[in-house]
């Protein structure tokens, strides 16, 4: 753990808080309801998992290593990433739930965005894995073009269709599989994966789930059987620039265990962004059809979360509009954000990080 300081600066290797995060934004998005098992979504359990994209040793991936807190070394790209206006050349997979530029991320407690730091990452599951007990975080970047084929079909719902197909020419596969969280005294895992997409211009984020179980570690109050309670996972993406972010709808709640269960496309476990400039992900152009079966439910119609644009998101689409969560009252499909200022941090020997940038 002593090799942290070199990540994090001079205050050493240290388990803890990263500072005061105030009131936030975010982006305008189109959230399908969390649908119980069997709702308007048909699907069987089995396709939780086809929405991932194929990873593991077969396809060339390499590992994190299997370490408390661990990431991968940082990893040089051969095509440039765009995200919000800002290029990068290479990044880093940690083993708790983000992919980073810049820096790693050794910190373990997730909190909502955007973060103090102007820290750039992709979060699909910020939360405290521990892969020396099991599982492993896959990662590879590739221009196979089967893959490609299969993101541009993935990425199509938020294209414009007045705007030349984008045909990405590379992506970036990280894979967190079968990973459980840290102090867990059960077998419960979670699997889930990010998609990072460009053709050298215009770049998406995809982010898939597969089966999730655990929302928090021992170390954020979680239960050591379930693997719920505390400070659960947070889940969305941070730009660095304090205007450019998301947070997936049920982030550090109970609800997020079931965000395998969401879309903002349409299909179970799959949330897609394009985040080379602005945009509001509100799914196929047009009044949304039922992700499977037809025509949205009139009591169960896609909810609009207000962003930094002004006006309607989409004119022809009836939505229901929240209030920002700085001028009105929370979003009711989010609980309260703890921004866990004055938690203490854990009391454990080399597990322990006090991060202020």
């Amino acid at each position: 753990m002593g090799t942290m300081g070199d990540l994090w600066g001079p205050i050493g290797p240290y388990r803890g808080q990263w500072g005061s995060i105030g009131p936030y934004r975010d982006i305008g998005v189109t959230v399908f309801p969390l649908y119980p098992e069997g709702g308007p979504i048909s699907a069987s359990r089995s396709q939780k998992g086809s929405v991932l994209y194929p990873f593991g040793y077969g396809v060339g991936d390499a590992t994190t290593p299997h370490e408390d807190d661990g990431m991968s070394p940082e990893i040089p790209l051969t095509e440039t990433f765009s995200f919000y206006g800002r290029p990068y050349r290479s990044l880093y997979v940690n083993n708790n739930g983000v992919v980073s530029f810049g820096t790693g991320v050794p910190e373990f407690t997730p909190h909502p965005f955007p973060l103090d730091g102007h820290r750039p990452f992709v979060a699909p599951y910020w939360a405290d894995v521990d892969t020396r007990l099991g599982g492993d975080v896959f990662y590879r970047e590739t221009r196979d073009p089967n893959v490609l084929n299969r993101v541009r079909r993935d990425i199509d719902p938020i294209t414009d269709p007045i705007e030349p197909d984008p045909k990405p020419t590379w992506a970036f596969i990280a894979t967190w599989d079968r990973v459980p969280f840290y102090g867990a005294a059960s077998n419960k895992v979670n699997t889930f994966q990010a998609v990072l997409a460009t053709n050298g211009v215009t770049s998406f984020i995809i982010l898939n789930y597969g089966d999730i179980e655990w929302t928090t570690g021992i170390a954020n109050q979680g239960d050591p059987h379930t693997g719920l309670g505390g400070i659960p996972a947070q889940a969305g993406f941070n730009s660095g620039d304090d205007v450019h972010y998301y947070n997936i709808p049920g982030s550090r709640t109970a609800a997020i265990l079931r965000i395998n269960q969401t879309s903002n496309v349409g299909i179970r476990g799959r949330w897609v962004f394009r985040v080379d400039e602005f945009t509001a992900t509100e799914g196929p152009p047009g009044s949304p059809p039922d992700p499977i079966t037809g025509p949205q439910n009139p009591i169960e119609d896609p909810i609009t979360v207000p962003g930094p644009i002004t006006g309607p998101q989409n004119p022809i689409e009836d939505l229901i509009t929240v209030p920002d969560p700085i001028t009105g009252p929370q979003n009711p499909i989010e609980e309260p954000i703890n921004n866990g200022v004055g938690q203490e941090p854990e009391e454990n020997g080399e597990r322990e990080y006090i991060c202020q940038w």
